[in-house]
């Protein structure tokens, strides 16, 4: 670090029209990175270009990210500089070799999802081994920021804060609730769980996917299905077994946002492809036996197909639209089909263990993964709190909303992302205690982050404002978190996805959280338990 000179590369989207929109605004913020690090005599040498011909200057294909890396002395100190979504698979092969201090920087704006990108590119490195140092921040000048800063550039590394983390321990767990987890995770890993994959590696999430060795510990087999596949079996559906599935959503108060243009609009048609999706979803998951699935969705299918998303959140709702298969026999009846979006396996794993654990329970196991997009401090009930924007476009069910599905409406997917279009199931997430966790890999071993929270109501005139600098079409939830920071979150969480689960009435909170982490724990997956 001694000649006070630092590289920067920045990885992007795979979609050029995303790259294109999202630029000015990684234009602005290396600015203001660089005059942070001016201040204390360092210079900045982006170890790419902006390339006039596409109008960015996004590293964004591997292969061009492994041209970069070929030329970039590995001995370095190194800043990748995220603001936008990144495919983490455009910088990892060159960053797993880089061998001078590696520091990740995101800017804490919601505009575009730089903190998501931001997390799962941490999540991917901290799977690969690879050594990195994390910081974010608004514009770069706030204490916390410059603080970690300057020791990174003196040292090589930022000291965090882990103390709110500890290592389950599960004696603390009653001797009934203990022997309820170890029961579920023997059952489990006797009766096999079969995960149906359309699919693996969406966008670049190296973090997502789960080596066959780990996952096959607990009692999970994959079953490797084709997107390509679920299209097929789309045009086998028909119209009136589409038209019946949204007029279920019609007489249970569910709103579409539908106009007539399909370029710029959620058109009705949109809708019934979707409704042909979650039919077809259903009945390959059923000819292969799978008791969770998760849909790639954001590459090969938007091509052809409106997007997934509402799908996803109709497959993770107990109360559903009814589904039959060719000969006539109700599909999964009278129980959701776990789904996880983005094919995340560490959140398909999760989401399969809390859905039935919550049910033995006898609590409501509808869950879901959301983003961990932004957040801002907000006065509830006299008291200042983080509140978390968690955000996501597909697999939030509608029980998580005040009034189910009547408390939900489907916006069109922007046309950036999505040509052919296709709905969101958006809504307000009703308040109520959770518990939020992450299963993650780390040293070549499952790790799950587990804690507890609560979701808040908001102001109207708040949760537009939050959605409106976000993602309106998107369903989110304000998350608080028992004794968690927004920087020791930032700093321990090893992805960008959260999964969340309510724990209504009057079951302990705490307790639920506890017998989870149990049962996690018996299946092997070593337990972190997070905040108070």
């Amino acid at each position: 670090m001694e000649n006070k000179s630092v590289l920067l590369v920045c990885s992007g989207d795979l979609r050029p029209s995303a790259n294109l929109k999202c630029w000015p605004m990684q234009e602005q913020m290396e600015k203001n990175l660089a005059l942070t690090l001016e201040r204390y005599g360092w210079s900045v040498e982006r170890a790419h270009t902006y390339n006039a011909e596409k109008g960015h200057g996004f590293i964004d294909y591997q292969h061009e990210g492994v041209k970069i890396f070929r030329k970039i002395d590995k001995k370095r100190p190194l800043i990748v500089a995220e603001s936008v979504w990144q495919y983490s698979h455009h910088v990892l092969a060159g960053l797993i070799s880089h061998e001078g201090p590696i520091l990740v920087v995101a800017n804490w704006d919601g505009t575009y999802p730089g903190l998501v990108g931001a997390l799962n590119l941490t999540g991917s490195l901290t799977k690969a081994g690879v050594s990195y140092s994390f910081l974010w921040s608004g514009d770069f000048t706030d204490n916390f920021f410059r603080k970690g800063l300057q020791e990174w550039l003196e040292t090589g590394k930022v000291s965090q804060d882990y103390s709110h983390v500890t290592r389950f321990n599960p004696e603390v767990v009653s001797g009934s609730d203990r022997e309820l987890a170890g029961d579920f995770a023997a059952r489990m890993l006797n009766d096999k769980v079969i995960m149906g994959v359309f699919d693996e590696g969406c966008m670049g999430m190296f973090n997502a996917i789960v080596p066959d060795a780990l996952i096959h510990r607990l009692g999970i087999f994959k079953e490797r299905l084709s997107q390509s596949t679920l299209y097929a079996k789309m045009l086998t559906v028909t119209d009136a077994e589409a038209e019946a599935v949204l007029g279920w959503l019609l007489e249970r108060g569910m709103r579409f946002d539908w106009g007539t243009d399909p370029v710029t609009e959620l058109t009705r048609d949109q809708s019934l492809e979707q409704c042909k999706m979650y039919i077809a979803a259903l009945r390959l998951a059923a000819e292969f036996g799978c008791d969770t699935i998760g849909i790639q969705y954001q590459q090969g299918l938007k091509e052809l197909t409106p997007a997934s998303d509402l799908v996803e959140g109709l497959l993770n709702n107990t109360d559903r639209p009814p589904v039959w298969d060719e000969q006539g026999n109700e599909l999964y009846a009278g129980v959701a089909l776990p789904h996880f979006n983005e094919v995340d396996e560490c959140a398909g794993i999760d989401g399969y263990v809390t859905y039935h654990l919550w049910r033995e329970l006898g609590l409501n196991g509808d869950n879901t993964l959301h983003d961990l997009r932004y957040g801002e401090n907000f006065t509830i009930d006299g008291r200042e709190e983080f509140v978390w924007v968690f955000l996501i476009s597909g697999a939030v069910p509608a029980s998580h909303f005040e009034g189910g599905y009547a408390g939900a409406s489907s916006l069109r997917q922007p046309a950036m992302f999505f040509r052919k279009g296709g709905g969101t199931l958006c809504g307000v997430s009703r308040p109520g205690k959770i518990v939020w966790s992450r299963v993650y890999i780390e040293n070549d071993e499952l790790w799950c982050d587990i804690g507890t929270g609560r979701a808040v109501e908001l102001p109207e005139e708040e949760t537009q404002r939050r959605w409106k600098m976000t993602d309106p079409q998107w369903p989110v939830m304000h998350g608080v978190l028992d004794g968690v920071s927004r920087e020791q979150m930032m700093a321990k969480h090893k992805a960008n996805h959260i999964q969340v689960v309510y724990v209504d009435g009057d079951f302990d909170v705490r307790r639920a959280a506890e017998i989870k982490a149990a049962t996690l724990e018996s299946l092997g997956i070593k337990v972190n338990f997070c905040g108070i």
